[in-house]
């Protein structure tokens, strides 16, 4: 009896199907429903981390920046000069930047949940124990301790961040990250001022303190939760290929030109939001009136990061820096001169210009180092740009005591005009404008 032929192609199984074709077709559908589950857990880990990591950047944004609101207010109670107020914003800033490069380290071999949290605690009780300061040796002691615990939290959110939209929407991350921080610029100082307009000042420090300690728990309930964290450094291996040693900065020549605008913009920018409060009560603005100015100006910068992140695309970094610091130096000129009212109408412009460069540049950074050594890139930058903004407030409040308030706002507003320069040399340099090239000069 001759031997029945073997069923081939789509002749074979009934109705002329091949039932081996039917399982293959199976197996791919059942991958495929069973990925969409890897696929939506993948999405609220990120969705988690960046709003985790948001909300960090709102609470620690508001600790900096309430200090704007009371730094004047302390200069009444205290006795203080313009050098000495320059030198308690000095210091706050100063901490922050001493401690971002440890902790940049730190977050290799512990992570950065646990670090995130302890920094948040340190800076919330710090603000509560404020409540408590009788004088200016105790603000100082007080401040140094509450900045450092702050320097956790913008080297360790910006490297969570970027490294989970790692190959997703990294920027569009980061700007909502960013944005958060000017919420809490903006809603910060304004319920503080609200609290000291019917209770004291110190009430709102010790206020807004118990809320930061509320937050730090939450921050580390949360990324437990989730699994975030790094494997300890020691765990990596160098020698694989891809994998960064040193610093992880991937271009070195605009890393450096990135860097140096961020000092120039920081340095001028926390010099002005220091003494505006100062230009505004020579206006003749009461406490509730400088709350509200600080809420105007960080309510345009928050407008600013979407609107200079909507210009980056369509005219490129270059471009936008640019813009963004022609109006920053036209407003500040122009504040000098005008009445309380129209001062005020304009400080939402300025805000704009002022915080439109950071959300560049802070949306850039990323672009230049290696993933592995993203705490220790961000910790570098974000350490020598509030190390000039630690510095910049002591300087210039040395300077207002001889020449006066409007004379230094003059000066930072010429200040902020060497950016513009500066800003052709990135030209080229942005790792997405060369991404089929090689970094320049290799790592650091």
């Amino acid at each position: 009896m001759a031997a029945l032929p073997v069923p081939q192609g789509n002749d074979a199984g009934p109705l002329g199907h091949n039932p081996r074709s039917r399982i293959a077709q199976w197996a791919r559908k059942d991958r495929n429903v069973a990925a969409v589950p890897e696929v939506n857990a993948v999405d609220r880990t990120r969705r988690t981390i960046l709003g985790t990591c948001s909300g960090a950047h709102f609470i620690h944004d508001g600790f900096s920046d309430v200090l704007y609101l009371l730094l004047p207010l302390w200069q009444s109670e205290f006795g203080l000069s313009l050098t000495q107020v320059g030198m308690v914003r000095s210091l706050y800033s100063g901490a922050m930047a001493t401690t971002q490069l440890p902790i940049g380290f730190l977050s290799e071999r512990w992570g950065e949940p646990r670090l995130l949290s302890l920094g948040t605690a340190i800076t919330a009780l710090g603000f509560i124990a404020l409540g408590l300061a009788g004088g200016l040796a105790a603000l100082i002691a007080l401040l140094l301790l509450a900045g450092a615990g702050s320097g956790a939290q913008h080297p360790l959110c910006a490297s969570l961040v970027s490294k989970t939209y790692e190959g997703g929407p990294q920027r569009a991350a980061l700007g909502i990250y960013n944005f958060s921080g000017d919420l809490g610029k903006m809603a910060v100082p304004l319920f503080a001022a609200l609290i000291i307009s019917e209770l004291n000042w110190r009430a709102s420090t010790v206020g807004y303190g118990t809320m930061g300690l509320l937050g730090a728990l939450g921050i580390l309930l949360i990324l437990a939760s989730s699994g975030t964290g790094d494997a300890p450094a020691s765990k990596r291996d160098s020698s694989v290929p891809g994998t960064h040693v040193g610093w992880g900065i991937q271009n070195p020549r605009g890393f450096s030109c990135l860097v140096l605008i961020g000092i120039l913009d920081s340095a001028s920018r926390t010099a002005f939001l220091t003494f505006l409060p100062f230009l505004l009560i020579d206006k003749g603005a009461d406490v509730e009136t400088v709350g509200l100015a600080l809420a105007l100006v960080f309510g345009g910068g928050a407008a600013g990061k979407f609107f200079c992140g909507f210009l980056a695309e369509r005219l490129g970094i270059v471009r936008t820096v640019i813009v963004t610091e022609m109006i920053t130096c036209g407003g500040i000129a122009l504040l000098l001169p005008l009445p309380l009212v129209a001062a005020l109408a304009l400080l939402p412009l300025v805000g704009l210009g002022l915080n439109g460069t950071s959300s560049v540049l802070y949306g850039s950074v990323a672009e230049f180092l290696a993933p592995e050594r993203r705490s220790r890139g961000f910790s570098l930058f974000y350490t020598l740009g509030i190390g000039a903004g630690a510095v910049s407030p002591f300087l210039f409040g040395s300077l207002g005591d001889r020449i006066g308030v409007e004379p230094v706002l003059a000066i930072i507003a010429a200040l902020v005009l060497i950016i513009v320069p500066l800003a052709f040399l990135l030209r080229g340099n942005s790792h997405r404008q060369r991404m089929n090239d090689d970094p320049v000069g290799g790592d650091m």
